[in-house]
């Protein structure tokens, strides 16, 4: 969710811009508001107007919420209307990738090597970090890692320029507005000037991409140079802040996010599920051992099967959902889960993923969930978005027709769905 390249920078004067209807002046005491074309020499006048009317507008929004005509001006004396950034919102929605293949980048053997030595590099500010927040080290390195590659990929758009866009033109605008008054709040703070509050077109900062509300509530001074800097080359507040998070989220120091399983043959698959929480001892009863070799430790765990029966099982943990709180994504949270492992000296995950099968496309999940919930089966929406209900509706309707209820919606259960 992140543009890292710069974008070629088309420079429009304020004369064109008034002939073409892109020019407008804010109504205030302070100085005036100019917003100008957009980047791609190619605005559309109606978006240009358009949001120069918006921003008019959202200056009440933005006072009632504290923010000075002051900052709110130089906030937006430089923003443009970036089509490109609501090319990339409406590209993402169609972007699918499997677990596995995810994986594959996010605990890479490079992304491991440079883990190790980011660990190395900044031994002292991590050991401090780790001892003040009771968040191990790998851990926060490893979200650093998945965030932005260990700050190699930091996001080069300005900020405020991106969330205006989407906040005026995006389709979760409300979101986006949200995020738009807290990065003015910063702004406003004087932990960052609006030159180097850059980011991701979505609005990501920094070294482990804090959203504007997440940096307001979690952000840290922890150089004591009295500013909150996630932004900087030296990494120490993003990665204490990082650390303040997890903290915050309920992780536990020294403790497992979660560790591969194996199964035994003819396993029960509908004892799985995030929430259906057992005891070490339950599950061990049920044969369930470490992939890595020895036995089930004790404590409340879930069983988690991402890609259903046919590939890698997980043992999740209290510490799970604390990265959870982070990115709710599980692929992402298995993703941070398994690259602090290995930085921590543990190896590859074991168990064959199902290579041959195809993650669903939007359509395609949405159409699974119109399908369904036409059968009795409630997803809680059809939006293509698989949560907990449509999991449970993916179980029920598995185990009504005699096949094994891991909750996994691949392509041959969207195949069964259309033939009946």
């Amino acid at each position: 969710m992140r543009i890292f390249s710069t974008l070629a920078i088309g420079a429009l004067t304020l004369a064109l811009a008034a002939c073409m209807g892109g020019g407008n002046l804010s109504q205030s005491g302070g100085s005036p508001t100019v917003i100008k074309y957009g980047r791609d020499m190619n605005p559309d006048p109606a978006k240009v107007a358009g949001l120069n009317q918006w921003v008019m507008g959202f200056r009440a929004r933005a006072n009632a919420s504290g923010i000075s005509d002051a900052t709110f001006d130089q906030a937006f004396r430089d923003v443009v209307y970036n089509p490109e950034v609501i090319r990339r919102s409406q590209n993402q929605a169609e972007f699918t990738k499997s677990l596995w293949e995810y994986l594959e980048t996010a605990a890479s053997e490079k992304r491991v090597a440079n883990g190790r030595a980011m660990l190395a590099q900044y031994a002292g500010a991590l050991s401090q970090i780790e001892a003040t927040y009771g968040v191990d080290k790998e851990v926060v390195v490893a979200v650093w890692g998945m965030e932005s590659s260990y700050g190699e990929k930091r996001g080069d758009l300005p900020l405020i320029e991106a969330l205006a866009t989407l906040s005026y033109d995006g389709r979760r605008a409300e979101f986006f507005q949200g995020q738009l008054i807290g990065a003015l709040k910063i702004l406003q703070s004087g932990d960052i000037d609006p030159r180097h509050m850059t980011g991701s077109w979505a609005g990501a900062m920094g070294h482990t991409q804090f959203i504007p509300t997440s940096y307001l509530a979690y952000a840290v001074d922890f150089t004591g140079d009295g500013r909150r800097d996630i932004w900087s080359d030296d990494p120490t507040d993003a990665l204490a802040s990082t650390a303040a998070y997890l903290a915050r989220s309920g992780w536990q120091m020294g403790q497992p996010w979660g560790m591969e399983v194996t199964l035994p043959p003819g396993f029960a698959a509908q004892v799985s599920g995030k929430s259906a929480k057992r005891s070490g001892a339950e599950w061990r009863a049920m044969g369930i051992t470490r992939a890595a070799g020895g036995s089930v430790p004790d404590g409340q765990a879930a069983l988690l099967l991402p890609s259903g029966i046919k590939g890698a099982a997980f043992l999740i943990y209290r510490n799970f959902h604390a990265i959870e709180r982070y990115n709710a994504a599980d692929a992402y949270v298995i993703g941070v889960g398994h690259l602090s492992d290995r930085l921590k000296g543990g190896g590859p995950l074991r168990t064959p993923w199902p290579a041959g099968d195809q993650t669903l496309r939007l359509a395609e999940r949405v159409e699974l969930q119109e399908r369904l919930t036409s059968l009795g089966f409630d997803t809680g929406g059809t939006d293509g978005n698989v949560g907990a209900k449509t999991y449970a509706a993916v179980k029920a309707f598995q185990t009504s027709r005699g096949l094994v209820p891991d909750g996994y919606p691949d392509r041959d259960l969207l195949d069964l769905l259309r033939r009946m």
